[in-house]
């Protein structure tokens, strides 16, 4: 950032310095409106000589405004100068613009909202873009409910959905619009792909990182877990992995969502009943737990990804 005085020195020699400093201050500074506003609304604070001592500030001020319109020229990229009074003395902060502060807003709603194995168009739902038919009222309207109920009381439990549906009538898109919504709104939201995540998590047995990867799950504010009934089930993963993580959010009361080809009866009849042998009391167990942290729902209709 060039100073009053690096900019005095490259335009004249040092006998002309006094001359060309008061024609910049009157011509160039003190004929800024933003200036004269500033200064007229602080007159009973700045004398002649406590305004003349932060000259220098003053034309940092006016010349990085001209800057700060060209993003790439600004000395604090996305922000723009703001003139300020401490100690009756003037000074130069810098304020986000409107823009980066939308940028930042983004930014921090994405970092709020982790997904794993999720599809770059999910992480991007939202609810403006969403197909809204017959056959997704019922499913819509509760996902639009849950997120107006958690917003006005976000300390209180709040069931999920278990959406149920064949290929492609939307569920995994509904509910990342949701995640988007939650995320932009300040709460943390996890999504992720339950069949790719059981593959990942046997091979987390290899490097002991097991637990961490579920406490992922575990602890967020907002679980989706996707496409569920769609795994390679075993009795470690519906007992040890499945099973603590749906224990310990439904002994917190944490949000959880579900997306599935099948309903509650055939997930537990015909995939949680059959990970090792026939086991339907371990299979029930894990049902307690579903249908404790959420409200079947079930999505049909046209397959859009054929379309």
């Amino acid at each position: 950032m060039d100073s009053l005085k690096d900019h005095i020195n490259s335009l004249m020699d040092q006998g002309n310095l006094t001359k060309q400093y008061h024609t910049i201050l009157k011509e160039v500074v003190f004929n800024d409106p933003d200036v004269r506003a500033f200064l007229q609304k602080h007159q009973d604070e700045l004398n002649k000589e406590a305004i003349m001592k932060s000259a220098g500030k003053l034309y940092e001020f006016v010349n990085e405004k001209a800057k700060s319109y060209d993003d790439e020229e600004a000395v604090v990229k996305g922000h723009y100068p703001q003139l300020v009074l401490f100690n009756k003395r003037i000074h130069v902060e810098y304020v986000p613009t409107e823009s980066e502060i939308r940028r930042q807003k983004t930014l921090e709603a994405k970092n709020r909202m982790k997904s794993f194995y999720i599809s770059k168009e999910v992480e991007e739902a939202n609810f403006d873009d969403l197909i809204y038919t017959t056959e997704k009222a019922e499913a819509i309207k509760a996902t639009i409910d849950f997120i107006d109920q958690y917003e006005k009381r976000p300390n209180e439990y709040h069931k999920g959905l278990y959406i149920q549906g064949s290929f492609g009538v939307g569920k995994t898109y509904l509910l990342g619009a949701l995640a988007k919504k939650m995320s932009e709104a300040g709460y943390e939201v996890t999504l992720v792909h339950l069949p790719t995540f059981t593959v990942e998590i046997k091979a987390a047995i290899q490097d002991n990182t097991v637990m961490d990867k579920m406490n992922v799950f575990k602890e967020t504010e907002i679980l989706i877990i996707d496409d569920i009934g769609a795994e390679s089930m075993t009795a470690w993963l519906r007992d040890d992995v499945l099973g603590v993580i749906l224990q310990h959010r439904m002994q917190h009361n944490l949000s959880t969502f579900f997306t599935s080809n099948m309903s509650m009866k055939q997930l537990e009849e015909e995939h949680l009943t059959h990970a090792s042998g026939n086991e339907p009391v371990k299979a029930a167990r894990i049902m307690e737990r579903i249908k404790y942290l959420a409200n079947e729902i079930e999505i049909t209709g046209q397959n859009f990804r054929n379309n």
